[in-house]
């Protein structure tokens, strides 16, 4: 487990400036613990553990409203994830630049402020499962998706895919509201959109 924090694919949303980049710790977790080899690096199993201990105690405050989330982290997780990236650096000092975990410790230091912002807002989860957990009937049908067959087709098919998670995570059937709206939009004067 040499590269035990490979974290290449970690998923860091980039954002208008006027939104916050939100950067997920679940992957690079996931990814310690997926990698297979005979050498385990001590650094990046205390690592692993120090992730672990910070995901038991977000374990604990999923599912409360935010602000309370939010007085649990900064109470709890807060002094987890300052001693990690104080650990981070002072480990990373003795790393060669070359090693597989010092690189990993490379891209979360550079992105320290992604990889810490849900400290500062009880509305933002410590791991994007949510997200992927939606889109995985998306890259399930990917060679279905070929129909879409020009760019406008894709916007389009992109587009209905938006309404349709929208619909869900707002506990709304999203055939019955499509259904609705078609039928209205059948009956409605162009010239009288205002109605």
């Amino acid at each position: 487990m040499a590269e035990l924090l490979t974290v290449a694919s970690v998923f860091v949303r980039k954002a208008p400036i006027s939104r916050a980049a939100i950067a997920s710790l679940a992957d690079v977790a996931s990814k310690a613990r997926n990698k297979t080899s005979a050498v385990i690096s001590p650094i990046a199993f205390a690592a692993v553990q120090k992730f672990d201990a910070i995901f038991a105690l977000e374990r604990g405050i999923n599912g409360l409203p935010p602000d309370q989330r939010l007085a649990a982290r900064r109470k709890d997780i807060a002094p987890l994830v300052n001693e990690l990236i104080a650990w981070m650096k002072q480990e990373r000092a003795t790393l060669s630049r070359h090693n597989a975990v010092a690189k990993a410790f490379d891209y979360m230091l550079k992105r320290i402020d992604a990889f810490t912002r849900f400290l500062a807002d009880g509305r933002i989860c410590l791991s994007n499962n949510a997200a992927e957990r939606a889109l995985r009937g998306i890259a399930l049908g990917r060679k279905a998706w070929l129909f879409a067959g020009s760019d406008r087709g894709g916007d389009r098919a992109a587009v209905m895919f938006t309404l349709i998670q929208t619909a869900k995570l707002n506990d709304v059937d999203p055939q019955a509201r499509l259904a609705d709206v078609l039928a209205r939009i059948a009956d409605h004067k162009i010239n009288d959109l205002a109605a």
